[in-house]
């Protein structure tokens, strides 16, 4: 009971545990996209990254680690029946190196929030890439793709996290809806 407690507090923006995690609610509109300010202050370090290359979440590989260092600034969504996202975050100085994931569960509770994480339904990552690829760019944007409800609403937590030092950085989350 506590926990449920601790984690309800969390969604009104407070702190729940001894890691200071904080998670935002997003409030989405159906096709639509919409824009929100977000910064690194508001992210915490997470030691523990081995929840990601987990064959059950998947969501990156160990290789790419180092990527995902810094501070991690938590939102949470809810996704509709019949809808997809696509999330984008900008970071204001264009020189700025963020990472983004998000993962998708019918509900997301302590049991299954980073770095408890044993398994998700989907997890989608993007980051720098180490090397060039043949007919495809990449500026300074990280986008996730996706993330989607079919015949069940599900909730996403949506994750920007800044390169290994950053203590902090200003940012724009963007998340598209699409529904039917």
């Amino acid at each position: 009971m506590l926990n449920q407690l601790l984690f309800t507090l969390c969604l009104f923006g407070l702190t729940f545990s001894a890691t200071a995690q904080e998670i935002t609610k997003l409030e989405l509109v159906p096709n639509k996209t919409v824009a929100f300010a977000g910064t690194l202050e508001n992210g915490v370090i997470m030691e523990d990254l081995s929840w990601a290359w987990n064959s059950s979440v998947a969501c990156f590989p160990e290789t790419q680690a180092s990527k995902f260092r810094g501070r991690h600034v938590m939102y949470l969504v809810d996704i509709p029946r019949y809808s997809e996202l696509e999330i984008t975050v900008v970071p204001t100085d264009k020189s700025a190196n963020y990472s983004l994931y998000a993962y998708q569960a019918g509900q997301i509770t302590e049991d299954n929030l980073v770095p408890n994480l044993s398994s998700c339904i989907r997890c989608e990552a993007d980051h720098k890439w180490d090397r060039n690829y043949v007919n495809r760019t990449q500026d300074h944007t990280r986008t996730v793709k996706n993330i989607l409800a079919i015949n069940n609403p599900y909730q996403a937590l949506i994750v920007v996290v800044g390169p290994e030092g950053a203590e902090e950085g200003e940012f724009q989350l963007q998340i598209a809806m699409k529904s039917r």
